[in-house]
């Protein structure tokens, strides 16, 4: 057996998974497939740029961007093994410039010996400092290694550049909830997972778990292994895993909050209600309960910004503002930390003055547009721009600024209807007073009382 077949060894990964039951089940579930890969459809669905790439065996090297347990790891062995190149590993965190010389060093001698190409994967690349990134290059460049590296940060400013222009980037998302919990009742029945216990599990159990792991697949074998281990068996045998030994097993209780159900439409219009409602401590409960359950933080975002216009409007327009820039904020934050951004937003939005007022204004001329015959546009107010528009008739208008105060007495429609009514709150009462001012100056004015 030469040197390269002694590294490499001759067990299969398959083989090493299903040896050594005391390693972690999250170690033992590890994919060997491509199939079993959960989640990231975006990326390894069939007929994807990297799965078309990993399959005909024409990858260069790559840098895995996403959060933790979403699976940057067994991604990178994968590819190792549909593609049977070498597979070698470094850490950002322990490795150093002559540790990772020896193992590009030998990357490079196999290469020349045996044809063999090697997949070095690094995880937490973004530990490296400059000079261990550079390092890396020249072997990049000329092929001696195939570099994959695993970061949670974003690579455009935690990789060297030179690197990031070598490689493709692929963004991972965090797993969602149904592959996660396809990945839980797989690990129950597998013989390299927890199919000697003879588990039963309850649905609600499995799915407390993958919703409360935030989309972490490691986090949610770890806690369905310890659910396991630490529950004593039925007097029938087997063991059964209820909801009260998950919530146990990864520290943190089930929350009433079905995401398409009751407990998420009721807690929502909870919310909206006491922001409505000026109650702030109402509000931010409601929020903390969405937050914890795992609601989709730019959902909530998204409800406060419809709110600022449909329940505070003019009253504070600086509502809008808020509720906007949260969103904004959310994105470009993420949680855990958006929460606080969330939390602002909903304090102020709920302490500020309120009004309707452009809510019931466009639902009034909403209705007249469908209802009613449509107006047709005054001859001034038409385009002018084109010849023959004064041929039309289109001729008359009077420019505001023209006029004493910015105003002119001149119809911009062929009716009386009044829509648009500001309450006396906040700054709608300085707008009240101003609409009043400007009716007086007209020969017809409204009524807008």
């Amino acid at each position: 057996m030469d040197l390269f077949e002694m590294e490499n060894g001759t067990e299969s990964e398959r083989e090493k998974r299903s040896q050594g039951r005391d390693r972690p089940l999250a170690a033992r579930m590890r994919p060997v497939r491509l199939e079993e890969m959960a989640g990231q459809d975006h990326l390894l669905a069939k007929g994807m740029l990297l799965r078309r790439a990993i399959e005909a065996d024409r990858m260069g090297s790559l840098i895995l961007y996403g959060p933790p347990g979403c699976g940057k790891t067994s991604l990178a062995e994968v590819i190792a093994l549909v593609t049977a190149h070498h597979f070698e590993r470094a850490s950002g965190v322990l490795s150093n410039v002559a540790s990772l010389r020896t193992q590009l060093d030998a990357a490079r001698v196999r290469l020349r010996a045996s044809h063999r190409r090697t997949i070095l994967f690094i995880d937490e690349i973004h530990r490296f400092n400059k000079a261990q990134q550079d390092v890396l290059l020249p072997y990049v460049e000329d092929g001696s290694i195939t570099l994959i590296g695993a970061t949670t940060h974003n690579p455009f400013f935690f990789v060297n550049s030179p690197l990031c222009s070598r490689s493709q980037i692929f963004e991972l998302h965090a797993i969602d909830e149904d592959s996660i919990l396809g990945l839980l009742r797989r690990a129950l029945i597998h013989p390299d997972g927890l199919a000697s216990l003879h588990i039963t599990a309850d649905e609600e159990a499995l799915r407390h778990l993958a919703r409360v792991c935030d989309g972490d697949a490691r986090r949610a074998l770890q806690a369905l292994e310890i659910a396991a281990l630490t529950t004593p068996p039925e007097p029938e045998g087997g063991i059964r895993i209820t909801l009260s030994a998950t919530e146990q097993s990864i520290q943190k209780k089930a929350i009433v909050y079905d995401h398409d159900e009751d407990g998420h439409y009721d807690t929502i219009s909870a919310f909206i209600k006491s922001v409505r409602g000026s109650d702030p401590h109402a509000a931010v409960y409601w929020l903390a309960k969405m937050l914890v359950a795992g609601e989709d933080p730019r959902f909530i975002a998204r409800r406060l910004i419809i709110l600022a216009s449909e329940d505070i409007g003019n009253a504070d327009p600086r509502a809008l503002t808020v509720a906007v820039s949260t969103l904004h904020a959310v994105e470009f934050v993420g949680m855990p930390e958006a929460r606080i951004v969330l939390a602002q937003a909903t304090t102020y939005l709920a302490t500020s003055p309120k009004s309707n007022a452009s809510y019931l204004a466009v639902e009034a001329a909403i209705k007249d547009v469908e209802t009613v015959r449509t107006l047709p546009v005054p001859l001034p107010l038409r385009g002018t721009g084109y010849r023959g528009a004064e041929q039309l008739g289109h001729v008359g208008y009077r420019y505001a600024h023209d006029g004493e105060e910015h105003f002119v007495d001149q119809e911009y429609a062929p009716t009386s209807a009044v829509y648009y009514r500001p309450g006396s709150s906040g700054y709608e009462e300085t707008i009240q007073k101003r609409m009043k001012h400007w009716e007086s100056m007209r020969t017809h004015p409204r009524n807008i009382e």
